[in-house]
């Protein structure tokens, strides 16, 4: 297990280090400067920002220099917000993202994964198709439709919420349930068709053939076994989520770091990019890896031997 986990991550450095070079030199590849959307700034200011930044320095020079500053926790100013760095960005909207993510799968994965199991074991009958349904119209619908939706009937209309922001626990419920019914119906589509698959196996036709108990079937065989295919989509899911989701946080106008995200694209703010890119590629490489932990214990028959 050791040995494992100590090649996971060497794996997963070499893994963020090549995420930030190949990033690194495409930003850089783009074409126009960080300033050329200023309007107020001659080319003159230009230049003097460019060599302010060290933009104007050779490339393979701002790359070292770059690397060096990164493995010492320092991602740089941002180059569209004065005197803010991109750490100070980060601590200060990722917790925001973060709790509203948390909070969507808190709601998503036990109703998601209880509705896929009931559609599953109740093949054919009304309760699976209200469950297909359901899912379907959860996949089908953009979250920024939902979420006007939301705010149409429940903000306006009914009054009993407020429109947007993020201040008290009134103004979370509903981005919250914007962002948990896309979550909700694609983990009971996927844990429903994984139950469909594992019900039909030859050990639940021996576990049955035994006597055990029905329940303990469902339980230790069927649900434990379905689970993986879950698992598998689950490390992705939870990091796009807690990284923020632009559209959710746009329409309900919520201070979080999905924002950033298109902002310092279309702005060409390299160095935004680059610490959000290795922030959010850091976190999907720990998920991923946490993933694969969980494939042993959910599974008894994954072992982790190499």
């Amino acid at each position: 297990m050791a040995k494992y986990i100590f090649k996971r991550l060497i794996i997963s450095i070499i893994t963020i280090w090549l995420l930030a070079t190949v990033s690194f030199f495409l930003l850089r590849a783009l074409p126009g400067n960080p300033f050329q959307t200023e309007k107020l700034l001659t080319v003159e200011m230009q230049e003097r920002m460019m060599a302010y930044y060290g933009l104007d320095r050779p490339l393979l020079e701002q790359y070292f220099t770059y690397m060096k500053n990164l493995l010492n926790g320092n991602m740089g100013y941002s180059l569209k917000y004065t005197n803010r760095t991109v750490n100070s960005i980060i601590a200060s909207t990722f917790p925001i993202s973060a709790d509203l993510g948390l909070r969507s799968l808190a709601v998503a994965l036990p109703i998601g994964l209880a509705l896929g199991v009931a559609s599953a074991r109740k093949r054919g009958k009304a309760i699976d198709y209200i469950c297909v349904v359901v899912a379907v119209i959860g996949v089908s619908i953009p979250s920024f439709i939902m979420g006007s939706f939301l705010q149409y009937a429940f903000a306006i209309k009914l009054k009993i919420l407020p429109v947007s922001q993020w201040e008290t626990t009134a103004h979370t419920v509903l981005p919250t349930v914007a962002l948990a019914l896309s979550l909700m119906a694609t983990l009971t589509r996927v844990m429903r068709a994984s139950m469909l698959e594992v019900v039909m196996q030859d050990y639940i036709k021996t576990a049955r053939a035994k006597g055990l108990s029905e329940g303990r079937i469902v339980w230790s065989h069927q649900i434990r076994n379905a689970l993986i295919p879950v698992l598998t989509m689950l490390g992705p899911m939870v990091t796009s989520v807690l990284m923020g989701t632009f559209v959710i946080e746009r329409i309900f106008a919520i201070p979080g770091l999905g924002q950033h995200f298109v902002n310092s694209i279309t702005g060409l703010d390299y160095t935004m990019t680059m610490g959000l890119t290795i922030f959010y590629g850091t976190f999907m490489v720990f998920a991923n890896f946490l993933v694969d932990i969980a494939y042993g214990i959910v599974d008894p028959r994954i072992r982790i031997t190499k």
